[in-house]
């Protein structure tokens, strides 16, 4: 029977490490597929910057209005053609537009403006025209002591001669066209000359250029095809009008700009650190299968990360992308400690060295998890994202370790080098300098050094940490803005109410306030639907101001106009138009279904709905010309306001970047708190300390060192902290459980602990020359917090004997 059962043990074993071996092919294929198929097309990428900004008010109305305005032009690309000669300007202009409308890239290109009839404004207005007031004419109605015929004077005698007016039988007095004069038409530089939009600026002339995409601006498809469309059509400019230059923005173009970007980091972070490890690798284990091997458990986990990713989110940002190469270095950690106590053990079954390493492995993992899930609870969109990838990543590698390379490696390892005898000594001799009385006052001393450091710490939360543009796009931008008169505004009112009247009402309220002296200057305008479609309850008040004035002795107005020259016919048709005026007022979904609407209809959110909350209306109002002095007024106006919350988004995204920076800091003392608890259960309260201690000088001297420097932190250095404390405390974990292990070789723990810190240096360090300031942040710290805590690592052993081999 016992020869029996010896007989199967050896066929069971087989069978199961075919079975792992099987399982684990089967779920990485499917992994596999599911990341080709939503990489395929390109449409799981994310190149939106603007997603990567925090929800950064309680009011989902005020989220809403910031993704409509950011949307408004999203689907847009502008271009300004410019010479000094003015017809090259124009024609380089027009062979420029036409180039681009052959290419699949553009829905619509508008270079030359089809011929627009401005009447067609004028009579959709008209039959409302005795409800419509400008404030003037409502102060002139009030004022009883100016005589209509007075008033008729003036409109015949001073016409209006600029912009919309209506005809003067339909209009006589006036009150239409000035009401018309007021809509925030005209509110650019640019001029109508031979159906061209142009602008000038001392004798340069520019040409607008307008293309509506063909699809989404962060569609990969998409960007090539316009960068494709754009480059043919400027090099046949440049060819035809030398004299011509081209300028552009669009959010197509910041898009792209961000992915090749990222694209090129990616390739360079990835490729530096897959070859430098691999060079690592082979130059320690001597092994190309071990390399392999250790590159398997990784690529296993960047897949699932992959796959993890795109499923919880839908979509994979490129910043994601770029911050998984580095995740490499930290990725391969485990398979490096579980090759160096396999080949420690000197000829033990892998799956007995998969068991004596899985504790030491598990504290790191759960010290890893533990500095990647503070992220998750930080409501930044790129972060979230970059948590669940690593956490996918390190516990599918941690995994594969722990189950497949022992299926794997079933062959009797190699002997241990000699370096690892040298590496030994040499660990032996600086842990015996660590622990000397002597070195714990150095510590004492370069704790009170750091003092002085940290009191010079500074801190920055502007929002261009975590959102970098292409500055050449940014340059073109901001001359396209000044040459066209077009203000880059972040900051806006949301005026909400139970109904469409109520928000046109409140609209109309804050338009008022906006219109008189903020914070001792006056604004450049507003904009705001209000100008378009005036409240309900306005109208009304026109509508009866005029009665009272106008309508009640018809015989009297009609005897006025034919006193003023007007002819009995006319007079009589004008009579009677008042007399009709409708009493239904305008609407604004009737202006929403005019065409030329289009370019302002995004002042009207419409009735928008919110989870847990009634359905309710709102609307956009935008002050133009805004310095900064007048930002905490308008703030405090919408606050004393009913109804209406001042957006800054800018402000808005600092002020969260402040508040988490400051929480951050207890989430770091938690955090640490947390893994000193884990060590003290698992060693014991003094050795608990002891490997705690790295980590904690290695936060601490990180500080003291960004205070001389003079480098702000700011939020993310704070989260790379974390990082620091989640990877930093792994290798003095590892030293400690390779003390624990009877037939583990001391010298080859410590140069495994090199290898994993040489590794996650080289993969993280690069995130260092990020041009993303977000990456760059973590890539500073983690580069010195990890150097200091491998250094320091040793405090954390036993007093040990190194055992030759």
């Amino acid at each position: 029977m016992t020869q029996e059962l010896g007989l199967h043990r050896p066929a069971l074993s087989v069978r199961r490490m075919w079975c792992i071996r099987l399982g684990w092919l089967a779920v990485v294929l499917a992994a596999l597929l599911y990341c080709g198929v939503r990489l395929h097309d390109g449409t799981a990428l994310q190149t939106n910057l603007l997603s990567l900004l925090p929800d950064t008010a309680a009011d989902p109305v005020a989220e809403k209005a910031v993704d409509t305005l950011a949307t408004s032009l999203g689907d847009r690309a502008v271009f300004l053609l410019s010479s000094s000669n003015a017809d090259h300007a124009k024609a380089a202009a027009m062979q420029f537009g036409s180039q681009l409308k052959r290419s699949k890239a553009f829905r619509t290109v508008i270079a030359q403006l089809p011929p627009f009839d401005t009447a067609q404004i004028t009579r959709f207005y008209l039959p409302y025209r005795f409800s419509l007031l400008s404030a003037a004419d409502r102060a002139t109605l009030d004022d009883t002591s100016t005589a209509l015929p007075t008033l008729l004077a003036q409109r015949l005698y001073v016409p209006v001669e600029a912009g919309l007016s209506a005809p003067l039988a339909d209009d006589p007095f006036g009150w239409l066209s000035h009401w018309l004069a007021g809509l925030p038409l005209a509110a650019t530089r640019l001029e109508l000359e031979d159906n061209l939009l142009i602008t000038r600026r001392g004798d340069t002339t520019s040409v607008l250029v307008t293309g509506t995409l063909a699809a989404s601006a962060y569609d990969g498809q998409t960007q090539a095809d316009v960068r494709t469309a754009v480059a043919q059509a400027e090099q046949s400019l440049a060819r035809t009008f030398p004299d011509v230059t081209l300028v552009r923005t669009g959010a197509v173009f910041y898009a792209a700009a961000a992915r090749s970007a990222s694209e090129q980091e990616l390739h360079r972070i990835g490729i530096i650190s897959t070859l430098g490890i691999a060079l690592l690798m082979l130059w320690v284990f001597r092994s190309p299968r071990f390399l392999l091997l250790g590159f398997l458990s990784t690529a296993i986990g960047i897949v699932f990360a992959l796959a993890a990713t795109m499923l919880v989110f839908g979509k994979l940002h490129l910043l994601t992308l770029v911050f998984g190469a580095s995740l490499i270095g930290e990725a391969v950690d485990y398979s490096i400690q579980y090759f160096v106590g396999h080949l420690g053990a000197q000829g033990q079954d892998a799956r007995r060295t998969a068991r004596e390493v899985r504790p030491a492995l598990l504290v790191a993992l759960a010290t890893s998890l533990l500095g990647y899930a503070i992220l998750v609870g930080v409501p930044f969109p790129a972060l979230r994202q970059i948590a669940c990838f690593a956490i996918a990543g390190i516990g599918a590698a941690f995994l594969s370790v722990a189950s497949l390379l022992p299926a794997l490696l079933t062959n009797a390892p190699r002997q241990p080098y000699r370096t690892y005898d040298c590496a030994a000594r040499w660990l032996g001799r600086w842990q015996a300098a660590l622990t000397r009385r002597g070195a714990w006052v150095c510590l004492a001393l370069i704790a009170a050094a750091a003092v002085p450091g940290w009191l010079r710490l500074t801190s920055d939360d502007d929002i261009h940490l975590l959102i970098q543009r292409d500055p050449d796009l940014a340059r073109q931008e901001a001359f396209v803005r000044e040459a066209i008169g077009v203000e880059n505004s972040t900051q806006f009112f949301v005026v909400k109410g139970d109904s469409a009247e109520q928000v046109l009402q409140r609209a109309e309220t804050l338009q008022h306030k906006l219109e008189l002296p903020i914070a001792g200057a006056s604004l450049k305008g507003v904009q705001s639907v209000a100008q378009f479609v005036p409240s309900a309850h306005q109208q009304a008040e026109d509508r009866a101001r005029l009665s009272k004035r106008v309508s009640a002795d018809p015989q009297a107005l009609r005897a006025t106009l034919t006193d003023a020259g007007f002819r009995p016919e006319i007079a009589a048709k004008y009579v009677a138009a008042v007399e009709a005026a409708p009493g239904s007022p305008l609407t604004v979904d009737a202006w929403l279904a005019m065409p030329w609407s289009q370019p302002y209809r995004h002042l009207w959110l419409g009735q928008v709905s919110s989870a847990g909350a009634p359905p309710m209306f709102a609307a956009i109002v935008i002050p133009t010309g805004v310095t900064t002095a007048q930002l905490p007024a308008l703030a405090a106006l919408a606050d004393a306001t009913p109804g209406i919350r001042f957006v800054d988004k800018p402000a808005s995204v600092a002020r969260l970047f402040a508040t988490y920076r400051v929480d951050s800091g207890w989430w770091l003392a938690g955090a640490l708190s947390l893994i000193l608890m884990l060590f003290c259960l698992r060693y014991g309260v003094a050795a608990g300390v002891r490997v705690t201690l790295p980590v904690v000088c290695a936060v601490g001297i990180t500080f003291a060192v960004y205070g001389y420097a003079g480098i702000p932190l700011n939020l993310f250095h704070w989260l790379a902290l974390m990082l620091v404390l989640g990877v930093g405390a792994n290798y003095a974990v590892f030293l400690r459980e390779g003390c624990a292990r009877q037939r583990a070789d001391i010298g080859g723990v410590w140069v495994g602990v090199l290898l994993s810190a040489s590794t996650t240096l080289l993969s993280f360090g690069l995130l260092g020359t990020s041009a993303m300031p977000v990456l760059r942040s973590f890539g500073m710290t983690l580069a010195l917090g990890i150097v200091i805590a491998v250094a320091l690592a040793p405090l954390g052993m036993p007093i040990v004997r190194h055992r030759p081999s």
